[in-house]
């Protein structure tokens, strides 16, 4: 038995030449990775470090004032919010519905890769196009005029590519034995895709959600054209219709226009926190759902 199991055909030593390769492999690999969380890490800290000098309750909590002299941010963080929470409400049924149907319910490969064609054409165009297209389609054509409304559907159209894509390969990892368990169970097609695909893909449509959000949240030209400018502090059914700047295009204006580099960086500090919030309600569903699964 011990015979069988020394074989000469597996060597007792790597090579060295393999070995060396290895290591180069794995320094090389080491180093991509160091430089990465180094540039992270340089970044959030860059931003911090000239955003917490001015951090007040003030600029956090109040509209800009030009009698007053007055800075603040708060109507650009509601304006964010509505406008991110009414676009991914939009994209997710539409995005996990068309990903559904491609790998699911449709028969003609031909038609599913034009659509696939398609999709990853939408995801490459630049986002100044989607913002062109939004004002001339949703402001005009459709009446809805510079509003928070006609920027979150601007934002629907540049993300769904994203949802869709996440979401059609989590679903093609699903194994098919699964599939066929529950229909030799008498499982229906829609029956089957609601209680067995969708709770062991859930993570990639969790990824493609955090993917949608952070593009929104850090989405700025499109939005020049379709959300507006303004600086009012609304509730969120007459936000939703008016016109408001978000905190990229308040960044902007900060930065480019005014040249108020303290509260852009104030801006992008909680744009940064924005981000963190997302992505740890995004994980903190999925690992619910993963419970319920």
């Amino acid at each position: 038995m011990t015979d069988i199991v020394k074989s000469d055909a597996i060597p007792d030593k790597i090579p060295a030449s393999r070995a060396l390769h290895t290591n180069l492999l794995k320094g090389c690999m080491l180093v991509c990775v160091s430089l990465t969380i180094a540039l992270v890490g340089f970044l959030i800290l860059y931003i911090l470090i000239r955003a917490i000098p001015n951090f007040s309750w003030e600029i956090l909590t109040t509209k800009p004032s030009y009698l007053k002299g007055t800075i603040g941010v708060l109507p650009d963080i509601l304006n964010t919010i509505y406008l991110v929470a009414t676009a991914i409400v939009i994209v997710l049924p539409l995005g996990v519905g068309a990903a559904i149907y491609l790998t699911e319910y449709a028969k003609s490969p031909k038609l599913v890769k034009v659509i696939e064609y398609a999709v990853e054409t939408l995801a490459g165009i630049p986002s100044i196009i989607y913002g062109l297209v939004g004002m001339l389609f949703f402001c005009q054509f459709l009446g809805l005029q510079t509003s928070l409304l006609a920027g979150s559907l601007t934002l629907v159209i540049m993300s769904i590519p994203v949802i869709i894509r996440t979401t059609q390969e989590s679903l093609k990892t699903v194994p098919n034995g699964y599939r066929e368990g529950a229909f030799g169970l008498g499982s229906a097609r829609w029956h089957m895709i609601r209680t067995v695909v969708l709770p062991c893909c859930i993570d990639g449509i969790v990824t493609g959600c955090i993917l949608a959000a952070g593009r929104m949240l850090g989405e700025s030209a499109a939005l020049l054209f379709t959300a507006g400018f303004a600086h009012a502090l609304h509730g969120y059914i007459d936000g939703i219709t008016s016109s408001g700047a978000t905190l990229t295009v308040a960044l902007y204006v900060y930065a480019k226009e005014q040249g108020e580099f303290e509260v852009a960086f104030v801006i992008a500090a909680i744009l940064l926190i924005l981000c963190f919030i997302t992505n740890y309600l995004a994980q903190a569903f999925g690992r619910h759902m993963q419970k319920v699964k």
